[in-house]
């Protein structure tokens, strides 16, 4: 019986991985063997990175937060705290907005806080 290859699914597994190598420096993006390494590699990369990026917003959210409340001379966890005790469910991402796009709403909801 005569040897039979697949090569039209074999050169489609080949270009699907150099068209995502498409961009990378020299080699990488030109031979298969290394581009194949790269793609792997980058898939790692950006799977770790989604998970980072949730951790980097969080942090931002935070120093945004603590700006906010610095200006009034609190401190971020002294306000956390008196947002918990009084029961007031806001997350990070809307006080950080609030407190870079609307001054205003942020001073009040600090008066409302420490006034009781």
């Amino acid at each position: 019986m005569p040897r039979s290859t697949n090569s039209v699914s074999s050169r489609r597994k080949r270009k699907k991985i150099l068209k995502l190598s498409k961009g990378f420096y020299g080699s990488r993006s030109k031979v298969y063997t290394v581009a194949k390494n790269a793609v792997e590699k980058s898939f790692v990369y950006a799977f770790y990175g989604r998970k980072r990026k949730k951790r980097d917003f969080r942090s931002l959210w935070i120093q945004r937060i603590n700006a906010g409340v610095r200006q009034y001379g609190k401190s971020y966890s002294e306000f956390m705290n008196k947002l918990s005790e009084k029961k007031i469910k806001i997350n990070r991402k809307i006080l950080s907005y609030i407190s870079m796009n609307e001054p205003n709403v942020f001073k009040k909801i600090l008066d409302d806080i420490y006034s009781k």
